[in-house]
């Protein structure tokens, strides 16, 4: 371990690692970033790097709908349309990827979101 690691690089490789060792099966996973004003949601398949699908409050079209993007209700909107864009390209069964925030508030209202959408964790 480097001298210069940060306690943030450190809890990503920590968090990656755990991942790795769940995920044997190679499932598609439904990762999320949220900061103070917005939040976003991206399906990614590591075996083939790519990411398969993606929404987030900046959309035009959520802005639209939405009066601010750092809420709940914004989170679960966010998670039926990642699961809309998601089933749409052939994913059903994804692996939920809190990172290293806790299953709590806006994480959970996504995930509670994209299961209404159709995708199953």
């Amino acid at each position: 371990m480097s001298k210069n690691e940060t306690n943030l690089q450190r809890r990503q490789r920590r968090v990656r690692a755990k991942l790795a060792r769940i995920n044997k099966s190679g499932l598609p996973r439904l990762t999320v970033f949220r900061s103070g004003r917005q939040i976003y949601a991206q399906i990614i398949d590591d075996v083939k790097g790519v990411t398969v699908a993606a929404a987030n409050t900046l959309e035009a079209d959520m802005r639209e709908k939405l009066k601010t993007g750092g809420n709940k209700e914004a989170a679960e909107k966010v998670g039926q349309l990642v699961a809309e864009r998601a089933k749409k390209a052939g994913v059903e069964k994804v692996m939920f990827d809190r990172g290293a925030y806790l299953y709590h508030g806006r994480v959970k209202a996504l995930a509670d979101g994209a299961r209404e959408g159709g995708l199953s964790f």
